[in-house]
């Protein structure tokens, strides 16, 4: 089979998959991970993504750990009191599927932030919270594809797609064909002009710009400063090697594209951390956007398309394709070989099918 992307989705499917099949990844850039994955600010949080992500971010912590790619970090989403009862119910939310959460007030919030400006009134703290290592992860995943027999061709972007009895024919837009019964598209913000080229019905999937923004503050953050995320989504930040990784939580819709931060995103950025806390901004450092890919539904997408049942889809995954790797790649791979998945993920949510209904 062909896997359409080397990025995260793409590595993590080949990993799981070349041990017990013949896989070929083509990524249409020089160097893979080049797009989303090599942009992420990542981290892991059973929150982020919401209640029908959960399952997927909970099942891939172990495997995560085991790699050693995650670092302790804790996650605090912040309220006004206006916000307080639905504060309220997202940490009942969560608390309910096992996330481990702890409600706090205004005092704590102090303590866990400092020079937090007043009218930020509750919080809600996640312990297990963590730091990933996103190159290593995504390192790990192509060394052990490669390990396992799957060959990687960089530079190869996909140009045409035929259907024939036995499969698919593919072209290369360097010259090269590539042959295979199944074509797995996990082409991210391409997703859906894979499936054009494939002749294959679209998902309607759209990419959107979010922004990242590194800032030198005065004073510098505290390396224990948790993930600082905002309940309404104005906002993240965290520290990073002593400076600040902050984003204005921007999804502005785009064409498949590289993109690159824009400078009012940049200027909103800082607006919303200064109604925040009381940190001068010493510099902008270091400014980059990436894309983050949904279904009109926020889910992803996983499985054979019902009108073309040697097409898979693998993509769709927005902001948490990097947090939801381990167990994603797993519920694929049985998917693809046609193997019931195992009991850690229902994968019913994420089927193609459901575009249908």
């Amino acid at each position: 089979m062909a896997i359409v992307g080397a990025g995260m989705a793409g590595a993590s499917l080949a990993a799981e998959l070349a041990g017990e099949a013949s896989v070929l990844l083509l990524e249409a850039e020089e160097r893979p991970g080049y797009h989303a994955t090599g942009r992420s600010a990542a981290f892991w949080t059973e929150s982020y993504g919401g209640p029908q992500i959960q399952p997927l971010t909970t099942a891939s912590r172990a495997y995560l750990a085991a790699q050693g790619v995650l670092t302790p970090r804790g996650a605090l989403t912040i309220a006004r009191d206006a916000d307080a009862a639905g504060l309220d119910a997202f940490a009942e939310r969560f608390a309910a599927l096992g996330v481990r959460v702890e409600r706090l007030g205004q005092a704590a919030l102090g303590d866990a932030v400092g020079g937090l400006r007043a009218g930020w009134t509750g919080g809600v703290f996640e312990p297990d919270c963590s730091d990933i290592d996103v190159a290593a992860l995504h390192q790990h995943y192509l060394s052990r594809a490669a390990k396992e027999g799957a060959e990687l061709w960089s530079r190869a972007r996909l140009t045409a797609a035929r259907h024939c009895t036995d499969g698919w024919q593919l072209e290369l837009a360097d010259g090269r064909e590539a042959r295979c019964a199944v074509l797995v598209n996990a082409a991210g913000a391409w997703a859906d002009g894979v499936a054009l080229t494939a002749g294959v019905e679209l998902m309607g999937m759209q990419p959107f710009r979010r922004t990242m923004v590194q800032l030198r503050t005065e004073p510098a953050p505290p390396a224990i400063l948790p993930l600082v995320l905002d309940y309404n989504e104005t906002f993240y930040f965290k520290p990073e090697s002593g400076r600040l990784w902050l984003s204005p939580h921007d999804e502005t819709p785009s064409a498949p594209c590289d993109a690159a931060a824009e400078e009012i995103d940049v200027a909103e950025a800082i607006d919303r951390l200064e109604q925040v806390v009381d940190w001068r901004i010493a510099q902008v450092e270091h400014r980059w956007a990436g894309l983050r890919t949904f279904m009109p539904d926020r889910l992803p997408v996983y499985g054979y398309d019902q009108r073309a049942p040697d097409f898979f889809w693998f993509a769709g995954q927005g902001g948490f394709g990097i947090q939801t790797a381990p167990a994603a790649a797993r519920l694929g791979a049985a998917l693809l070989l046609r193997r019931a998945p195992g009991g850690e993920v229902d994968p019913s949510p994420y089927s193609p099918s459901r575009k249908a209904l």
